[in-house]
């Protein structure tokens, strides 16, 4: 974290803690639906420059780069050889340079193998995390919110627009979230004038957002476990289909052309004494599977030992209406994500 925006936030009220990450005192429950600010440096960012930048990341990430302009974001994702995704991400185009933004614990192994793939390619792959601050509005005052600061608010989900040196993107979901990306100094004039307005929250809330918009997020615990489609990653527009080779890709199109899809992702509920964790293996008495009935993709805590997760079930076991987190755990309800399943499957 920028030294500059780590003091902003301690003056703030924010403190933090071992894992770096700031957290704000708790603002109740009256803050739950309401009009909230988020820091969220818990997101990692790496920026891909050069010549050769474009060719390059068209390679290796699973959506169509030439789908992405200066007005509107993706969901994308890196697979290793077996088509499974070792991080996936929103990607974005400012400039000559774009940008791949995921869980912060995701951005070292997805430098060092993005680098890999560079041979003589006149491509920079840089962690920007450090230099570029993230923060975020999620509720309905959002969008005059960001407007009464003099930023444009994109029309659309998945919108971008860019005012000199920043970055502000309306992001998919049933509540209304706006993301603000730029250099510190002016993002500080940015917060104090949104904070008049939101409550700062913290990043179990900025994830169960994600959860309820049934965003996937790809963590050190589930890396090379989901194939996109587990994921619903082409439901949210992260898979192309007709862009030619990338790393992965055989397996990716094969499951959809030729394969039956026999897991993907639901929104899910529980009440449990622990919190679930990504990777946390689910057990239905329905399922056939020699892989296990399904895998926790993410959770956050609804309220004291109730919690919201993603996770990616066996269609068989759901259907059949058991899932339990553990062979002897508490039952999982399951529902899918707002923007539903296709017919089809």
């Amino acid at each position: 974290m920028h030294p500059v925006w780590r003091d902003h936030l301690t003056a703030s009220s924010a403190r933090f803690g071992e894992d770096g990450l700031p957290r704000f005192p708790d603002s109740g429950p009256d803050a739950a639906e309401g009009c909230r600010l988020f820091d969220l440096s818990h997101l990692g960012l790496l920026a891909v420059g050069g010549e050769d930048a474009f060719g390059f990341l068209q390679g290796q990430l699973s959506n169509d780069l030439r789908e992405l302009s200066q007005s509107h974001v993706q969901w994308s994702s890196h697979c290793s050889q077996k088509g499974r995704m070792l991080a996936n991400f929103l990607v974005m185009r400012v400039g000559d340079t774009f940008f791949l933004q995921l869980p912060a614990e995701r951005v070292p192994d997805l430098l060092k193998r993005l680098r890999m793939f560079v041979l003589r390619s006149r491509v920079s792959i840089e962690d920007a995390g450090d230099d570029l601050v993230r923060i975020a509005i999620a509720g309905d005052c959002a969008a005059g919110a960001v407007s009464a600061c003099g930023l444009p608010v994109p029309e659309s989900e998945n919108g971008l627009a860019v005012a000199d040196e920043i970055a502000v993107i309306r992001l998919p979901g049933p509540t209304p979230r706006i993301e603000i990306i730029g250099p510190p100094e002016p993002l500080r004039a940015h917060w104090n004038a949104l904070r008049a307005q939101a409550t700062p929250e913290n990043t179990d809330a900025w994830t169960l957002l994600d959860i309820r918009a049934g965003i996937p997020s790809v963590y050190n615990a589930t890396a090379d476990t989901f194939v996109p489609q587990m994921a619903n990653m082409q439901l949210v527009d992260g898979v192309s289909f007709h862009k030619g080779c990338y790393t992965g890709q055989e397996v990716v199109a094969r499951m959809q052309y030729l394969g039956k899809l026999k897991r993907r992702m639901y929104i899910g509920e529980v009440e449990s004494a622990t919190p679930p964790q990504p990777g946390d293996a689910l057990f239905s008495p329905d399922s056939t599977s020699q892989q296990g009935s399904g895998t926790v993709v993410a959770a956050s805590p609804i309220d004291t030992g109730r919690y919201a997760l993603l996770a990616v079930v066996e269609i068989k076991a759901a259907e059949a209406g058991e899932v339990r987190l553990s062979e002897d755990g508490p039952p999982v309800r399951l529902e899918a994500p707002p923007y539903g399943f296709p017919v089809e499957e």
